[in-house]
């Protein structure tokens, strides 16, 4: 059993390795794409996490304001159910652990990522930093 893993019945994902980054996101795209008014989204370096039965997913753009951006939401083509994000640059995959088949145990964000006050949503109140983008010392992986 690996130390994280999700998916669904038809699609597993997993990885031995810890995330390179796990943040309460409160961007617009994930509000819309997921329905959520903020998102657990967690970075895994890209060969960290791996895909059984990558050849089921269905791939779509993630962000359909910028379909040639580099991230595309993966479903599978069984049941419907969003495995991941994969990045077509190959830096990083990415879950939404209550999305995506992960246990309710899964590590807590850490920090709050495109938080804008001036959206009109509350300061978090939990005590964990918020920052206006990704957290400041984060460091886009080199893709393949």
């Amino acid at each position: 059993m690996a130390k994280y893993e999700g998916g669904c019945e038809h699609i597993r994902t997993s990885s031995e390795s810890e995330p390179i980054d796990n943040h309460t996101c409160h961007c617009s795209v994930c509000k819309r794409v997921t329905g959520q008014e903020t998102t657990h989204v967690v970075f895994f370096n890209h060969g960290d996490l791996s895909v059984e039965n990558d050849s089921n997913l269905n791939r779509m753009p993630f962000n359909d304001q910028n379909p040639d951006g580099p991230l595309e939401l993966c479903v599978c083509a069984d049941c419907g159910t969003p495995i991941m994000l994969d990045d077509k640059q190959s830096r990083i995959r990415v879950v939404v652990p209550n999305l995506m088949g992960y246990s309710e145990d899964f590590p807590s964000a850490s920090y709050h990522a495109f938080f804008d006050a001036a959206s009109g949503s509350e300061q978090p109140s939990d005590g964990l930093p918020s920052y206006d983008a990704l957290r400041p010392d984060f460091v886009w992986p080199e893709g393949s």
